[in-house]
Formats: C-alpha cells, structure tokens, sequence
C-alpha cells in the first residue's frame, strides 16, 4: 500500500511540473482586451497577450456562440481552436483535436445490411 502511495504521489508531482507555466506564461502581459455586451444579450469579448495567446467570442447569450482560441504549444507547434455551440450542443474544430478513427468496412457492411432487410421498410 506505501508502494502505491508513493507511485501515486511521484506520478502527481511529475504532472504538476509538466503541466507548470512557463517563465514567459507567468510573465505575459494583456496586450489588448475589448469586451461588449448590448442590451439584447449579444456579446462579444476577444484579447490577446505577449506570450501569443489570442481569443475571441461572440454570441447572443444563451442562444448561440462562435469563437476561437489560438496560442503556441509546448512543442512550439500554433495551435488553433474554433468552435460554435447552439442548440445542437458544443462543436470544436482543429487540427489538434483527436478525431475517432475510421468504420471498419465490415460495420458498415453490416448496417447497410440492416437497413436493407428492416422490416420497418
């Protein structure tokens, strides 16, 4: 049980210091910030900062929204990230997202087959 203690607490503090700002992240400054909010519930917000993060958004609250997000990652690879969120839920999109992988042909074989021979046609 120590044993599982410890591991348990190496593998916590290994994560912290990982996931850590970096120096330029606890250093960055707000470069620009607007912020708007009429009376019909439309807002739109966006800022920017020294250390390359930018966002934005803009919506008609509880209705609808469309943003993005872009910042560089630890890998020095940009990131990019938009979205839209509706009634139809949360849709995110970039190219650092995991997608899931492929159907597998026989799957799809398979529910062409049911569709086919459903007796509800």
């Amino acid at each position: 049980m120590m044993k599982v203690v410890i591991s348990l607490t190496v593998l916590t503090f290994a994560t912290l210091v990982a996931c850590a700002p970096s120096a330029d992240d606890a250093r960055a400054n707000i470069l620009t910030q607007e912020n708007v909010l009429e009376p019909d519930g439309k807002y739109a917000w966006k800022f920017s900062t020294s250390n390359g993060i930018q966002a934005e958004e803009s919506g008609q609250g509880g209705q609808s929204v469309q943003g993005s997000a872009s910042w560089v990652g630890d890998d020095g690879v940009p990131i990019v990230l938009t979205y839209t969120a509706d009634e139809n839920g949360y849709h995110p999109q970039g190219v650092h997202l995991p997608t899931p992988p492929p159907i597998p042909d026989y799957i799809l074989r398979a529910l062409r087959y049911i569709e086919a021979h459903s007796q509800n046609n």
